[in-house]
């Protein structure tokens, strides 16, 4: 499965809640998938927060989950390629120096 399938699978699931519905107490918007992305990966660093040990590996997998789930939608809606972004970047970042 790759990046257009997971995405594909993420809309088909929004879709069946209602939450497209112009009328939906969950407006997909991107200001709205921005925000809960960051929430999201607020609760990724949950996992984190008293050591560096991860101590619930299947409870930070579901919140990984969550934020990819929302970045996929927030890209989709916005129009972004990701797949396409993030080959970009890799590309940058090769002839970057830290």
């Amino acid at each position: 499965m790759d990046i257009k399938d997971l995405t594909q699978r993420m809309h088909e699931f929004v879709a069946s809640k209602g939450w497209y519905a112009d009328d939906s107490p969950r407006p997909q918007t991107p200001r709205n998938l921005a925000i809960s992305l960051s929430l999201e990966a607020a609760e990724v660093l949950e996992h984190f927060q008293w050591d560096g040990e991860v101590e619930v590996p299947h409870a930070l997998a579901e919140e990984l989950a969550d934020v990819t789930l929302y970045l996929l939608q927030l890209a989709s809606l916005a129009d972004i390629d990701l797949e396409r972004a993030i080959l970009k970047k890799l590309k940058e970042n090769h002839g970057r120096k830290w």
